[in-house]
């Protein structure tokens, strides 16, 4: 090798070295607590019991930034043994495999690395994943930009399933169509004929860039979409992504894909749509609602 090639060789490994000690320098540390509990939730007209983190549903969201360190502290005050997967982190998690008893509880160290955009969490068991899972969103370090346009805002959706019946260990395993209804996050809208049901409404600026992170939690595929509107595609399943056009998504189960949406339609609302590939007699409905921005087209 010639002293040229060396020298950029070595200015190369140079450049990458000081990459990744500016990110250590700027990783921050998080600390969560999630408190798995028995919660009452009222939906397609009857209240049940679930087991939901920080009585949620969908569960709490995590924010942090790429390279930093995070420890959730998972304290099980329900009545089964429960673990929790971390979809898309790239370095083993110890404890990962182990339940937690009820009564006891674990602190899962989760140290980041090159994951960029959104991954999620969940339950491990198939029946307590139902309603145990939530956003993990991993925004540019402090020194970094996005690869695409700055958008004005983000926003998680994340597409789950609802069960009329009890679920618990008795269920390990819930077949694909056996939901009663899906929702966008954890509302399953006005379609299921129960009118206490809410619906999802993303409030939007006409002209506006918004970052949709949309997270597939049902065990079957699903499609994605809003009416009018097309997306731009910018990353998948904890990564950037080269950029393409579509005016739906096809999520498989477990996944995600990170879009830029920028409104541009006529003042109103719209639908946002739901549903299993398979079925298109299940769709869940939402709202994507403009607000009243100066120099906006107005429908007709």
């Amino acid at each position: 090798m010639g002293s040229g090639s060396q020298k950029q060789g070595f200015m190369w490994i140079s450049g990458l070295l000081f990459l990744n000690t500016l990110l250590l320098s700027t990783a921050d540390v998080h600390y969560y607590d999630f408190f798995l509990q028995e919660s009452q939730f009222t939906k397609l007209c009857s209240t049940k019991n679930i087991l939901t983190v920080n009585g949620s549903f969908p569960g709490p969201e995590i924010r942090v930034g790429r390279g930093d360190t995070v420890f959730v502290n998972v304290h099980n005050q329900g009545n089964s043994a429960v673990s929790i997967k971390w979809e898309g982190v790239q370095e083993s998690i110890d404890g990962s495999n182990d339940l937690i008893q009820p009564g006891r509880n674990f602190t899962y160290e989760i140290k980041l690395g090159n994951e960029i955009g959104t991954l999620w969490w969940h339950a491990t068991s198939a029946w307590a994943s139902t309603t145990v899972h939530g956003a993990f969103v991993i925004s540019p370090a402090a020194n970094e930009d996005y690869p695409f346009p700055t958008p004005d805002s983000d926003k998680t959706i994340i597409l789950g399933e609802w069960f009329k019946q009890e679920l618990t260990e008795a269920n390990q395993t819930i077949a694909p169509g056996q939901a009663d209804a899906y929702t966008i996050n954890g509302s399953p809208g006005d379609t299921y004929g129960c009118s206490n049901d809410t619906t999802f409404d993303y409030q939007v600026n006409y002209g506006g860039l918004y970052l949709v992170r949309v997270v597939n939690a049902v065990n079957q595929t699903m499609v994605f979409g809003i009416a009018y509107h097309t997306f731009t595609v910018v990353g998948q399943n904890g990564a950037y992504s080269r950029r393409s056009f579509t005016d739906s998504l096809t999520l498989a189960p477990a996944q995600v894909i990170d879009v830029l949406l920028c409104p541009n339609q006529n003042l109103g609302h719209y639908y946002i749509i739901a549903r299993p590939s398979s079925d298109t007699k299940h769709t869940t409905l939402g709202i994507l609602r403009y607000t009243t921005t100066i120099n906006a087209p107005q429908s007709s």
